[in-house]
């Protein structure tokens, strides 16, 4: 899953929101590391509901403009659960080897291959092209 879909999934999570709430949620899930832009969210949306994943809860007119909530299918949390559960089971392969790396064991420091240009370098925008 990649890491758009698993934000507005996580957001959609604590109740049926919609979009701009769902932009501001994934901010605050991430710890403000990633920022969904507009264009990647609505497309995701779609996709997503065409998937079955989320749909829509409700739709209201707020200041003349047609405001939809979006809501988390039960589909959608399964594949949330499982995303989660997976996300879980690496985490725990990265916390033993980084308890062998600090216990002096040099077996856990192979060094990994690393893509020119990727590592952490702060908050990141997530377009168009950001892999839904």
């Amino acid at each position: 899953m990649q890491e758009p879909t698993f934000l507005i999934l996580t957001a959609l999570a604590s109740g049926p929101q919609h979009g701009y709430a769902i932009l501001a949620e994934a901010t605050q899930i991430s710890g403000g590391q990633a920022r969904l832009r507009a264009g990647t969210l609505y497309a995701a949306l779609g996709r997503l509901r065409s998937e079955g994943v989320i749909d829509v809860d409700r739709e209201e007119i707020v200041e003349g403009r047609l405001r939809r909530y979006y809501r988390l299918t039960p589909p959608g949390a399964a594949a949330l659960a499982a995303e989660v559960a997976r996300m879980r089971a690496s985490a725990s392969v990265a916390d033993r080897r980084l308890k062998k790396l600090a216990a002096g064991d040099t077996t856990a420091t192979a060094r990994p291959r690393r893509s020119p240009g990727r590592g952490p370098v702060g908050p990141r925008s997530i377009g168009a092209c950001g892999g839904i």
